[in-house]
Order: C-alpha cells, then structure tokens, then sequence
C-alpha cells in the first residue's frame, strides 16, 4: 500500500509539473500518454536503428517484406488487427496494413496513417548501416525517408494503446512497399491504399519532417514523359538540304529548347529532362534510366531519345502542360518526326480547406505542446509522396516524419532528438481528431 501511494504520489507531482510545462489545453489524459512517451523513447531509437539496419530497397522483395514483419510483430503486440498484401503481380514487395479491430461505438474522425517500408538504397548500395554520431544525429540510410516516421505512427499509437485511448476509434496504418518505384499498373499496387482512405475522413502522411513549423497541406504530383526522335541517316555533307533535312539531335534539341521557352512559367510547373541519348544506333533501358549509342559526326544522326519527369499541382495544370508539349513535338525540322508518350506516376494533393483545418488543428496541438507554431510548407519543395493516391477521398496533412538531412543520398541523417516530441505532436493530434 505504501509502494502504490508512493508511486500514485510521483505521478500526481509528473502532471502537477507537466501542468506548469505545457498549456493548460493539455488535458490529464492527454499528460498520460506525454509520459507514456516519454518512457518508451529509447525503445524507439533502438526500433530505429533495428529497422534501418535490415535492407529494404524497393527491389529487395525479400528486405522489404522482414521490414514489414518486424512492424507486424510490433502492430499485432498493440493489439492492431495486421495484414501483409502481397504485390508480387506487378513486381513488388507487398504492403503491410494494421487497424483497429472493430467497434461498434466508433466516434471521431476515422484515421488513415501513411508510411512506406521501402527506401532507395538497394542491396548493392555501400551505404547500409544505421551508426550513431552523437546523442542527437545517426546517419541512416532511409532513416527520415521514412523508417523514422513509421516509427512515430508505432509509438504514437503504442503510446494511445497504453492508455486505453483507442477503444472507440478506426485507425488504419497503410505501410506501402513500393513508395520508391511503384509498381504499375497502379489500379493494383494502389487499390488497398485507396480502398481504405474510402474507409476513412482524415489521412496523415509521415514523410519527411522539413521542421517543428511546417506540415504540407499540398503536394506536387509526378508524371513521366519520352520524346524519341527519328531523323534521316546519311552522310553529313548533306545536312540541312532538302533531302537530309536536320537530323535526330538538331530536332530533338528543338524540342527541348522550345519545352523551356513556351512550356515553362507557371507556378509549382516544373520539368527534368533526365537522360537524353542519340545517335546512328540508339537502345534505352526506360526503367533503368540508361543505354548506349552510337554514332559519328560524319553521319546525320538518325535516332534521338530524352527521359525526363513532370511535376504539377493539379491535374488541370498537368493537362495543360501536355497539351503544350505536344504541340511543340509535332511541329517538326525538316526529314524529321517526333512522339512524346506520357505515364502517370503521383497525382497532386491540392491545397483543399479540410486541408487547411487540419493544419490548424495540428497548429494548435504544436501551440499546446509549447512547441513552434505550424504553418504550410511551400509544395514546390517537396516530392511526390503516397498521400497524393488518397487526396481525392480525405482531408490529408503530410510531413509529419522524423528531421533530418540528406535524404537519398549516402549522407541520410535523422535527428534523434526529434523522434520523442514529434511522436508527442502527433499522438495527441490522433487522440484530439478521433474525439471530435
């Protein structure tokens, strides 16, 4: 009895403190679960670098899958119903999803919560290992993009589970594979995902965090586009003549130039050529992003190819792109014809008013925490991410991961110091939304 008024006594002083810390908006339940992660912090980091340390490039069907296990593990101890989807039928890994079992009192706002198992760095990357620099900074690759966020979904949610806080809600925790390289068609690799934001009101995603005083209620969209190029082959005394015309390279290059002079301008429009090959012989690895060529400067280039990516905030500014860029390529240089063919990729998450609430709401809950306030971050700088997929059904804010630096690069760093007070922001963000 003396043990249990001791410990009844330290808690009762926790939130006396805690009341002083943070704005009296905090309410005590929602103390409970700041301790509760408080206490599971170092759990967390070591989660981290278990995950970051298993190889889970998208290709490496086998290293995304013990990733998604590993999470299963951890989701079916919290009592979250788990399923593994698998997705070897277009070439993937699968996805793992875990929700809430079912209730029949369920209140609130109905919560879908996004992350992705795979990173960039396959298993022929020297870059592998999660190495601690100081208390504050581990290089890791896929560390912020994004094992770090998974990791605070699982502690904000464990930390709910704690405290008996979910009984009544829907929370679906959709891990994609293949957020890295999706697999195509996307009517497959993305159907659970949106099947399940048809489920629900509200989807956060957990990117990469930019920092404590931004989440995106906008994101660009990604599509890919080729041009190929054929020209007349001949001996290049003959170039520009009726005959020869301008050859591959010289209308190709046309095309390009007048894409930056006449397609360019709009706001959040943007596009990359990102690899261009040309030449007599001409082969590309369109998946690969690679290939060879041949040819000679005394001979009229006969075949030209360019690889690049289209970024857009909605589909109307898509289309309108397209619809320029094909009026460019069809208006050829002499002996010369051109296709530009285009692939869907990301859709765009347009900047919507429920959008708009949600970062008010997470703005308040930042305010609350005595933490920044929380403004929308510039979508020009961010990518495409898997929250676009589901933006036409639900409410998104994104952005909501782990700090750190240089991701998809062999310099990837998270910010250890980060993990505890985003897990809090977003744990008492999940308990607010599923009581409204």
């Amino acid at each position: 009895m003396y043990h249990s008024f001791i410990v009844r006594s330290a808690f009762f002083i926790f939130l006396l403190n805690s009341a002083i810390i943070f704005s009296q908006k905090i309410s005590t339940a929602e103390l409970k679960v700041i301790q509760t992660i408080e206490t599971n912090n170092e759990e967390a980091i070591s989660f981290l670098e278990k995950i970051v340390n298993i190889n889970s490039g998208t290709m490496n069907h086998k290293g995304v899958k013990q990733i998604g296990m590993v999470f299963r593990d951890a989701f079916d101890e919290i009592d979250f119903q788990t399923n593994w989807i698998d997705l070897s039928e277009v070439n993937r890994s699968g996805h793992l999803f875990a929700e809430t079992k079912k209730s029949q009192n369920t209140t609130g706002k109905k919560l879908l919560l996004i992350g992705h198992l795979d990173t960039v760095f396959e298993e022929d990357s020297p870059f592998q290992e999660f190495e601690k620099i100081n208390d504050s900074i581990a290089i890791a690759p896929g560390g912020n993009d994004m094992k770090g966020g998974n990791v605070v979904i699982l502690y904000a949610l464990k930390a709910l589970v704690e405290n008996n806080l979910l009984n009544n809600s829907q929370i679906i925790v959709a891990f994609t594979g293949d957020e890295e390289s999706t697999g195509k068609p996307l009517s497959i690799s993305r159907k659970d995902l949106i099947n399940a934001a048809k489920r629900s009101d509200v989807a956060l995603g957990f990117e990469t965090s930019t920092g404590f005083d931004n989440a995106s209620i906008a994101r660009r969209g990604a599509s890919g586009w080729q041009v190929e190029v054929t020209g007349k082959r001949a001996h290049s005394s003959g170039i520009f003549n009726e005959k020869v015309g301008a050859g591959a390279i010289f209308e190709l290059s046309r095309i390009l130039n007048e894409f930056y002079n006449k397609v360019k301008g709009e706001k959040y429009l943007t596009f990359n050529p990102g690899v261009i090959i040309g030449g007599t012989q001409v082969s590309l690895e369109a998946s690969l992003s690679k290939g060879n060529a041949f040819g000679k400067s005394n001979v009229v280039s006969q075949k030209a190819i360019v690889k690049g990516g289209l970024r857009f905030i909605s589909e109307e500014q898509k289309e309108n792109a397209r619809t320029k860029m094909r009026e460019v390529v069809s208006n050829n240089l002499p002996q010369t014809s051109a296709i530009i063919t285009f692939t869907d990729s990301y859709p765009a998450m347009f900047p919507t008013e429920g959008n708009k609430d949600l970062l008010d709401k997470l703005n308040q809950v930042s305010l609350d925490l005595n933490q920044s306030g929380v403004n929308a971050y510039d979508p020009s700088k961010r990518g495409a991410a898997d929250v676009s997929f589901v933006a036409e059904y639900v409410d998104c804010l994104d952005g909501l991961g782990v700090m750190g630096t240089g991701a998809h690069t062999p310099n990837e760093t998270v910010n250890l110091k980060t993990i505890e007070a985003l897990t809090k922001r977003t744990a008492i963000l999940i308990y607010r939304l599923i009581n409204e």
